[in-house]
């Protein structure tokens, strides 16, 4: 019979993740021969036998390949001269120029390692570092590719014989397993008290779950950083807990047990529940049974909650209490703590205990943080489970490698690398699909540490995935420390810089997520962004595409006295929105509203720091204007005695979010003004309104209701009035404000209904970090704008 060989190479996450063993399963069913390798641009297989089982393999390569496997692409090329293979080798790796190996990411602990976790009878019973090919550290632990144990953090630790024995069977879950150990070849774990190691092993667990039982804090090492933990049960050890973290109020993580303790606090759907047991295992935030509860871990009406993703946490959470605060360890807004030394030094004053051990962190890796939205996550923070894992985008252009190097809040890069490209690259049209790595969690941008951080990552995943940028791509903001590294590396390098306004790149990056192009309406609503003129945006309308963009409307612009102490003392903005509403109630000569307004200014010029900001106000003495969302949010915060001080970005927002139970879909007065061909949403005859409902009586839950769905009213009149004159049907949602839930779904719908396609962010946060994938989006779209025809 007839026989023909073909040589197979494919890319995408195959390393790691049971490949080889699926793949010899494969071969065995076919009656083929030939071998199989790792390289550092995915798997090689050469293959010989009957035409049709050859064809049918490959095939199957698609639609039988294992759950962690993630497929790219698949080449292969048949040749007749046949080497005549009698048999099927697995041959040892092989390093080729020009990398296109795939990292996995971290993958939570599996079924089968975690009934062997508490199986007395195997021999891997109650060991914290049990793992397989279909789970464990991947990502955290790897140095350099390809992905074999020499270049991870378990190459200190030489395979014992049972180990390397499973490891070289084909037919047993821990084939090619890279960290696959056991008690007597692995990692173990170490308790350290007072600097000092006290225990090893199970004596280890033992004491730390002492600590946690009488309320202590622990120091745990996790996969891809260490974390805080303490009794979420215990408001005394929570509240202890913030007080030497220096983290006054923003919520905390809970890990529960199992689904059955998350379910004592929250609510849980069907959906939630399905992203909480998933293979990456994110803090999905899920809405509290009692809004009034667990005040001292979350002060909103959401928790956010996660299940053990490690063994280690599985035999805390076992051994000790059910429900434990889990919160990245690291001093106020610098990177997560990774190295045993550093967590002993620069905790010592925050943690009672030391749960520790001799497994290495190559690299950082926080938790993912999401809402379940359709079905979907919806991110806030894409990073352990996701990262490095690349999405696929259709950039515009010509096939380049682009370093985007994000904006400062929630410090984020993105790397592209071609996977296809059109043979035009000189228009828009001509569009070549790229692979986009981006970041894990970075933190804020603000210090050295958190640079330090920003650089060695972006260095590692260019070492890992070998893309030497050929341009860079920054934020227009002078002073962003992401900015001035872009500007540094480019003169060094003598690469391009392109510099990409804040909310075109909001707008680009929503685009890109949803794989759109074309003549598009941007609602890009967030806290902060440097505009083209140089004044503080955030509360904008813009049409355009990838290359370009018109400011078509926007919010009005009002000063925030004392510039950035604003985002602290927000009670400054309501000064500020109040001082403008009682000038537009003087030029009405409306008595009511006057009235209301000048009742509720001479209240807030009452309080500490208004005589200042009084000041600044009447000079324009460091009060710069803006038209942000996020700040008109503080303001009607501090208006409505939600909050009148912010000890975190965003705290306002999500507070009055949570405040709006009243179920009114009534909304309040506004006005719609035009300046300069930009139309503007005018907010005073809304702010003088809410004075005098406050006046009247009317409580925060329906207040807050009416202001936020005055804001969908006005998104959606907006955008009629435009497409009216401009004529179009797409918009896309983006910026850091649509992360409240309630804007969000409601516009969406309200869009819709008025005849437009609308989409949100799927795959990349709204927030800025998901800025970088838009900055390659524009980026590459003047590279393609500025690269001649051929």
């Amino acid at each position: 019979m007839a026989r023909i060989g073909a040589n197979i190479r494919i890319s995408g996450i195959v390393q790691g993740v049971g490949f080889r063993p699926f793949i010899h399963k494969q071969i065995t069913d076919h009656s083929l021969c030939g071998f199989i390798r790792n390289t550092s641009k995915g798997v090689e297989i050469e293959i010989e036998g009957e035409p049709e089982r050859v064809r049918l393999f490959i095939d199957e390569l698609w639609t039988k390949a294992p759950a962690l496997a993630v497929i790219k692409d698949v080449k292969a090329e048949y040749y007749d001269e046949l080497k005549k293979y009698t048999d099927f080798q697995i041959l040892s790796s092989q390093v080729l120029p020009g990398r296109q190996a795939l990292i996995s990411p971290d993958v939570g602990l599996c079924e089968d390692c975690r009934r062997e976790l508490f199986d007395p009878e195997n021999r891997r019973y109650r060991y914290p570092f049990i793992n397989c090919t279909n789970c464990g550290p991947r990502y955290t632990i790897v140095k350099d590719v390809p992905y074999d144990r020499p270049l991870t953090s378990m190459g200190a630790f030489p395979m014992c014989a049972l180990c390397n024995k499973e490891y070289h069977e084909i037919t047993d879950r821990r084939y090619h397993a890279q960290p696959t150990c056991c008690p007597d070849c692995g990692p173990r774990v170490e308790y350290f008290r007072s600097g000092r190691s006290k225990a090893l092993g199970e004596k280890a667990l033992a004491e730390a779950v002492k600590l946690l039982e009488r309320g202590g804090i622990l120091c745990v090492k996790g996969l891809g950083g260490m974390h805080l933990a303490c009794r979420a049960d215990q408001p005394e050890s929570v509240k202890e807990l913030r007080r030497r973290k220096e983290r006054e109020e923003k919520p905390f993580a809970v890990m529960a047990r199992d689904i059955e303790s998350a379910r004592l606090l929250c609510e849980i759907s069907p959906a939630e529940e399905k992203l909480l047991v998933s293979r990456q295992k994110p803090i999905v935030l899920l809405k509290k049974k009692d809004p009034g509860a667990c005040l001292e871990i979350s002060e909103n009406d959401r928790l956010g909650v996660m299940l053990p993703y490690t063994p280690l946490h599985e035999l805390l959470l076992q051994d000790g209490p059910p429900l434990l605060i889990m919160t990245s360890a690291n001093l106020s807004d610098r990177p997560i703590i990774k190295d045993n030394g550093e967590a002993l030094q620069e905790l010592s004053d925050i943690a009672d205990g030391f749960l520790l051990h001799n497994r290495d962190i190559v690299a950082r890796c926080d938790d993912s943080l999401l809402w379940e939205l359709d079905g979907e996550p919806y991110f806030t923070r894409r990073s352990r489970g996701w990262a490095p894992e690349p999405i696929e985008a259709v950039l515009p252009g010509p096939a380049l490698s682009l370093l985007a190097c994000g904006a400062e809040q929630k410090a984020s890069f993105a790397l592209s690398r071609c996977v296809s490209s059109a043979a035009d690259g000189g228009s828009e049209e001509s569009n070549g699909t790229a692979q986009v790595f981006l970041s894990p969690h970075i933190g804020e941008g603000k210090n050295f540490e958190t640079l330090s951080h920003y650089e060695d990552t972006i260095k590692h995943y260019e070492n890992l995935f070998d893309i030497l940028p050929q341009a860079l791509i920054c934020d227009l903001h002078p002073d962003y420390l992401t900015t001035r590294y872009a500007e540094k590396r480019a003169a060094a390098e003598l690469l391009p810089l392109i510099k990409v306004q804040h909310h075109h790149a909001h707008m680009a990056a929503c685009l890109a997520d949803n794989g759109l192009s074309g003549r598009t309406l941007g609602i890009i609503w967030d806290g902060t962004g440097y505009g083209t003129e140089g004044t503080v945006w955030g509360g904008e309308f813009l049409l355009g595409d990838y290359k370009s963009f018109t400011r078509a409307a926007s919010l009005r612009p009002f000063r925030l006295p004392g510039g950035d102490l604003c985002t602290k003392e927000i009670r400054r903005i309501t000064l500020s929105l109040l001082t403008d509403a009682l000038e537009w109630a003087v030029e009405r000569d409306d008595g009511n509203a006057l009235s209301a307004v000048d009742k509720t200014l001479s209240r807030f010029q009452a309080l500490p720091g208004a005589e200042a900001a009084r000041f600044q106000l009447s000079q324009g003495i460091n009060a710069p204007f803006c038209s942000s969302i996020g700040r008109l949010f503080d303001g009607v915060s501090a208006l409505l005695g939600i909050r009148d001080r912010s000890s975190y970005e965003g705290q306002a927002a999500v507070l009055l979010e949570a405040a709006a139970k009243s179920g009114t879909e009534a909304a309040l007065p506004y006005a719609i003004m035009e300046k300069s061909g930009r139309l503007l949403f005018d907010e005073r005859p809304m702010t003088a309104a809410l004075c005098r409902l406050l006046q009247e009586g009317a409580g925060t839950d329906e207040l807050a209701a009416r202001f936020m769905n005055t804001l969908v009213e006005m998104a959606a009149d907006l955008a009629g009035r435009i497409r009216e004159k401009e004529g179009f049907e797409q918009i896309v949602l983006s910026g850091g404000s649509f992360q409240n839930l309630y804007i969000l779904t409601r516009l969406q719908k309200k869009l819709e209904a008025e005849g437009f396609r609308v989409y949100r962010h799927c795959r990349v946060s709204p927030n800025d970090e998901g800025i970088p994938l838009g900055q390659l989006a524009v980026g590459a779209a003047i590279i393609s704008r500025e690269v001649p025809h051929e």
